[in-house]
């Protein structure tokens, strides 16, 4: 009874999550949008990284990893920094972890929402979780 709770505790929570993360600023609506001025920033060598790049598609589409993560703040789970972080001073993985085959590092007071996540990264190929973990260390400081 309380794994359900918890389960469904974590299920509202991401959708809590997603649908704030849509709405849209009602004092845009009518507004003509404003042509936004390019900057030519520099772009990180991720060349240790091969794999970032699809990581960062997973992280932000099918992982709907990015409701409750931000390269730099926490939101509802730690930060890819803090991750990145104690995830390189540890020396362990975070492909194994999303697998469910390791233990939380980084805040393990959140494990039990997290661990809602697992029924779908344990869908993903061994490729899929190593990628995003590549895109997650290759946002470290």
């Amino acid at each position: 009874m309380k794994k359900t709770i918890k389960l469904v505790l974590g299920v509202l929570i991401l959708i809590f999550a997603i649908s704030c993360g849509n709405k849209k600023d009602d004092q845009d609506f009518g507004k003509k949008p404003t042509p936004e001025v390019t900057k030519e920033v520099a772009k990180p060598d991720n060349s240790a990284f091969p794999l970032a790049e699809k990581g960062k598609q997973l992280f932000n589409g099918k992982g709907i990893c990015m409701t409750c993560h931000k390269p730099d703040v926490k939101l509802v789970g730690p930060s890819l920094q803090d991750i990145a972080k104690i995830y390189k001073e540890k020396n362990a993985s975070i492909a194994t972890f999303l697998k469910g085959d390791e233990k939380p590092l980084v805040d393990p007071t959140q494990f039990e929402v997290m661990k809602t996540n697992f029924a779908l990264t344990k869908t993903f190929t061994d490729e899929e979780r190593q990628s995003l973990e590549q895109y997650v260390l290759s946002q470290a400081k």
